[in-house]
Protein backbone atom coordinates (compact mmCIF):
# COMPACT_ATOMS: atom_id res chain seq x y z
CA UNK A 1 0.00 0.00 0.00
CA UNK A 2 1.32 3.64 -0.88
CA UNK A 3 1.65 5.94 1.34
CA UNK A 4 -1.27 8.55 0.50
CA UNK A 5 -3.45 5.51 0.46
CA UNK A 6 -2.58 4.61 4.06
CA UNK A 7 -3.00 8.77 5.11
CA UNK A 8 -6.36 8.19 2.97
CA UNK A 9 -8.06 5.25 4.99
CA UNK A 10 -6.59 6.53 8.33
CA UNK A 11 -8.18 9.95 7.56
CA UNK A 12 -11.25 8.12 6.67
CA UNK A 13 -13.19 6.82 10.15
CA UNK A 14 -15.09 4.29 9.36
CA UNK A 15 -12.27 2.45 7.96
CA UNK A 16 -9.79 0.03 10.15
CA UNK A 17 -6.00 0.53 9.04
CA UNK A 18 -4.72 -2.01 11.44
CA UNK A 19 -5.36 -4.87 9.33
CA UNK A 20 -2.19 -2.73 7.42
CA UNK A 21 0.10 -2.33 10.27
CA UNK A 22 2.81 -5.38 11.32
CA UNK A 23 2.53 -5.62 14.88
CA UNK A 24 4.42 -8.23 16.31
CA UNK A 25 7.28 -6.08 16.95
CA UNK A 26 5.72 -3.51 18.46
CA UNK A 27 7.69 -1.89 21.76
CA UNK A 28 6.30 0.35 23.83
CA UNK A 29 9.39 2.84 25.24
CA UNK A 30 10.29 2.67 28.51
CA UNK A 31 7.52 0.32 29.19
CA UNK A 32 10.28 -2.55 29.99
CA UNK A 33 9.00 -4.97 33.08
CA UNK A 34 11.10 -5.85 35.60
CA UNK A 35 10.29 -7.70 38.76
CA UNK A 36 11.10 -6.50 42.58
CA UNK A 37 10.06 -7.96 45.97
CA UNK A 38 8.53 -5.27 48.70
CA UNK A 39 7.60 -6.50 51.75
CA UNK A 40 5.07 -4.65 53.86
CA UNK A 41 3.35 -5.17 57.22
CA UNK A 42 0.44 -7.11 57.28
CA UNK A 43 -2.05 -3.95 57.83
CA UNK A 44 -0.94 -2.44 54.84
CA UNK A 45 -1.85 -5.37 53.03
CA UNK A 46 -5.46 -5.90 53.78
CA UNK A 47 -5.89 -1.64 53.28
CA UNK A 48 -4.18 -1.71 49.72
CA UNK A 49 -6.82 -4.84 49.00
CA UNK A 50 -9.51 -3.41 50.22
CA UNK A 51 -8.83 -0.09 48.20
CA UNK A 52 -8.37 -2.45 45.33
CA UNK A 53 -11.39 -4.95 45.69
CA UNK A 54 -13.37 -1.07 45.98
CA UNK A 55 -11.75 0.37 42.43
CA UNK A 56 -12.29 -3.67 41.16
CA UNK A 57 -8.46 -3.95 40.56
CA UNK A 58 -6.08 -6.34 41.84
CA UNK A 59 -3.54 -5.31 44.55
CA UNK A 60 -0.20 -5.16 41.96
CA UNK A 61 -2.16 -2.84 39.95
CA UNK A 62 -3.75 -0.32 42.99
CA UNK A 63 0.07 -0.25 43.91
CA UNK A 64 1.39 0.56 40.33
CA UNK A 65 -1.40 3.22 40.06
CA UNK A 66 -0.63 4.88 43.13
CA UNK A 67 3.23 5.15 42.41
CA UNK A 68 2.64 6.25 38.75
CA UNK A 69 0.18 9.27 40.20
CA UNK A 70 2.93 9.93 43.20
CA UNK A 71 5.74 9.92 40.19
CA UNK A 72 3.74 12.23 38.18
CA UNK A 73 3.09 14.63 40.57
CA UNK A 74 6.99 15.11 40.88
CA UNK A 75 7.95 15.59 37.66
Amino acid sequence: MKAHDFDAKFENDDEDILENLDLSAVKRPMQKQKRVNVDFPAWMLESLDREANRVGVTRQSIIKMWLAERLERRS
